[in-house]
């Protein structure tokens, strides 16, 4: 079992900036690549960037490249999400996923591709 917990959502201004957390416990972290998801009011869930195992490679949708960089932090188990400027579109509840296989060299951007999720964290953005 994998236990996966959000944090460091809020209410920002356009143009402002947050870094959301995620904790990760329960199987070998470091072997997994870690996703980032949102979800608006009304909206399907939606890709916004993943960074594989090893820290080497990361991919971003493109509503968000050049704003938000993904890092993670293999010996404390913490995947992050940097996001600046940022923009009333960018209001939905934010979760951290893990990939459903180890050691993918592949990086995925569909929710099918991740098996366990956290609760999630709210980040709104007012103009």
């Amino acid at each position: 079992q994998v236990q996966l917990v959000e944090s460091g959502g809020g209410l920002v201004q356009a143009g402002g900036s947050l870094r959301l957390s995620c904790a990760a416990s329960g199987r070998t972290f470091s072997t997994y690549a870690m996703g980032w998801f949102r979800q608006a009011p009304g909206k399907e869930r939606e890709f916004v960037a993943a960074i594989s195992w090893g820290r080497s490679n990361s991919y971003y949708a493109d509503s968000v490249k050049g704003r938000f960089t993904i890092s993670r932090d293999n010996a404390k188990n913490m995947v992050y999400l940097q996001m600046s400027s940022l923009e009333p579109e960018d209001t939905a509840v934010y979760y951290c996923a893990a990939d459903r296989l180890s050691f993918r060299p592949i990086l995925g951007t569909s929710k099918d591709e991740y098996d366990y999720w956290g609760l999630g964290t709210q980040v709104t953005v007012s103009s």
